[in-house]
């Protein structure tokens, strides 16, 4: 199914977290495009990879999660140490997908769906579903870390056809909804870095809240599309899109809520990835945008004729356009390395959707997979440097 790199010993890949950026671990997901069916028949084929930032050592991880039929894995993150990676594991019913692509939409029921998120220890392959323990939900993603406490996990729950931003304990424990009176629909959960505050949009509006979910700030735009937002590594600022669904544009606006400004345009840019060959009634992958490792700058993909192309924007508004390349070119989903010295991001040329590693200095590129048509990979996660005491 899939193309190989050469593999190293697992002792070679935890080494890797210590040593420079184009040999720390990258996670991502490998999935089929073109299988004939819709979504469901090439979403289950998707499964979890690492493989370093030099191209070497690809390997899937955790790869009896998806040994059921109709079953996958996604990579979604790591730990702060980098030993542990979370990876969501998905499963639909076959006649649930057919109704979904019948009717072109989601139909998330308890017989329909299910999906939690795992902790896998990457030095033993043991794996942990921590959304399992005292469950609240048959749909349950977007699994973190909570910042600057290793006691602590966030996620977001399907509770009731509404999605909620839940806290719990590391062993999965005490889970706790940060929103429980609300019957609107949250998503794009997330920390500051320093574990005080949180972040969300619901119904296409950012709020922020303390940790515990009190003090809600509700951030008036002006417009009614307002999406994901992440807070910069120093707490002063938060990132999100805002503008008309299919043309909004990054904003930045103070922790406080106060301060919004728009700080660049993406150039009628619909901001998804279509990551199907096939028809996809969801319409693709979003397609954020992220701080620089320092929080000094953003980093984006914007319209440039007829490429997606790649731009660095700095908090005063200065652009640079990373990419350029040969028409019909799109890029996607960029992400810095911890020491800020390399990007990756996703590349789709020749019709292949391909990682690639930029070294910012010189903006030479390091291919990182090596799939054939019908094949695609996706989402990227860096794995973090650990702290150095």
């Amino acid at each position: 199914m899939i193309v190989n790199h050469s593999v190293l010993s697992l002792a070679a890949l935890i080494t890797a977290a210590v040593v420079p950026a184009f040999a720390q671990l990258i996670g991502y997901t490998e999935l089929r495009t073109n299988l004939p069916g819709g979504r469901h028949a090439n979403v289950r084929t998707m499964r979890a990879a690492v493989v370093r930032g030099d191209g070497m050592g690809r390997r899937l991880l955790a790869a009896d999660l998806a040994n059921q039929p109709d079953a996958w894995t996604q990579f979604a993150g790591w730990s702060p140490d980098g030993a542990t990676a979370i990876l969501g594991r998905g499963w639909q019913s076959p006649d649930n997908a057919k109704w979904e692509e019948e009717h072109k939409t989601f139909r998330f029921t308890k017989d329909g769906w299910l999906l939690d998120s795992y902790l896998v220890d990457l030095a033993s392959g043991k794996t942990e579903n921590v959304t399992a323990v005292e469950r609240v939900s048959f749909y349950n993603g977007g699994l973190f870390f909570w910042p600057n406490d290793p006691t602590k996990l966030g996620f977001t729950a399907l509770i009731n056809g509404n999605s909620h931003p839940f806290r719990m304990d590391r062993d999965g424990r005490n889970k706790v909804d940060l929103t429980k009176a609300s019957r609107e629909f949250a998503y794009g959960f997330n920390s500051s870095r320093d574990g005080k505050r949180i972040a969300y949009h619901k119904n296409y509006h950012v709020y922020l809240a303390d940790a515990d979910g009190s003090n809600v700030v509700h951030v008036k735009t002006g417009k009614p599309f307002n999406f994901v937002p992440t807070w910069s590594p120093d707490g002063k600022w938060v990132l999100f899109l805002s503008g008309e669904h299919y043309n909004c544009h990054p904003h930045l606006v103070g922790s406080d809520g106060t301060g919004l400004k728009k700080l660049a345009d993406r150039g009628g840019y619909k901001g998804v990835i279509e990551f199907l060959d096939v028809f996809d009634f969801h319409h693709g992958s979003s397609d954020t945008p992220v701080w620089a490792a320092d929080g000094k700058s953003i980093f984006h993909a914007g319209q440039v004729g007829k490429n997606v192309e790649l731009f660095q924007v700095e908090l005063d508004g200065k652009s640079t356009q990373l990419t350029k390349s040969a028409d019909g070119s799109v890029h996607y989903h960029p992400q810095p390395s911890p020491d800020g010295k390399a990007l990756v991001y996703g590349s789709k040329r020749d019709g292949v959707r391909q990682l690639y590693v930029m070294n910012l200095v010189g903006r030479s590129e390091t291919r990182l997979t090596d799939l054939k048509a019908g094949y695609a990979a996706m989402w990227p996660h860096w794995q973090p440097t650990p702290n150095k005491k």
